[in-house]
């Protein structure tokens, strides 16, 4: 599902005007060597780069290769929603291991005209089932990628990827 439906009837309500909603991004990380049997929390005890993959999408709308994103939805927890977005995009299950930023994203301007900002709430979630596939539409593409071979990607991407692969169990905000 590409918009939520609380999105939708509240567009025929206010048009484009600028949109404060909250999101999610989950970077979902699998141990290369042993993906299946792992104890929570091994993400945060990492060796190299080169023994983790990165959950990717390809986006359907513009090409670009990301972690999992998604709008939290109306009394979700942010970590429930990244949860549900990564099922939902890549029909993979994850367990959340921990929170690693905060930010704001935007304004960004749609196609449409549509404008948003978004609260985002970054987690680093390990791998517990499921091979990755385009799952709802939303993206032609969607693998595990080895840490040290991704593809490019957008700064804030980037960066939270490189926390997620960190020994930090501090979260990431700007003040």
């Amino acid at each position: 599902m590409t918009t939520p439906q609380f999105i939708l009837d509240l567009r025929e309500k206010i048009g484009t005007s600028e949109l404060w909603i909250p999101g999610t991004t989950a970077i979902v990380l699998r141990n290369r060597h042993d993906p299946v049997g792992v104890e929570p929390g091994w993400s945060r005890a990492l060796k190299a780069a080169s023994d983790v993959e990165v959950l990717c999408v390809r986006r359907a709308d513009n090409g670009w290769w990301t972690p999992i994103t998604g709008i939290v939805d109306p009394r979700e927890a942010p970590a429930v929603a990244a949860q549900r977005e990564t099922f939902e995009e890549a029909a993979v299950s994850a367990r959340v291991d921990r929170l690693i930023g905060v930010d704001v994203v935007g304004p960004l301007v749609y196609e449409n005209g549509d404008r948003a900002s978004y609260l985002d709430t970054a987690f680093v979630l390990e791998w517990s089932a499921g091979e990755p596939r385009p799952a709802d539409g939303e993206n032609t593409e969607a693998l595990f990628m080895c840490a040290d071979a991704l593809p490019q990607m957008n700064p804030r991407f980037t960066r939270l990827i490189a926390k997620a692969l960190s020994s930090s169990l501090e979260a990431d905000f700007a003040v």
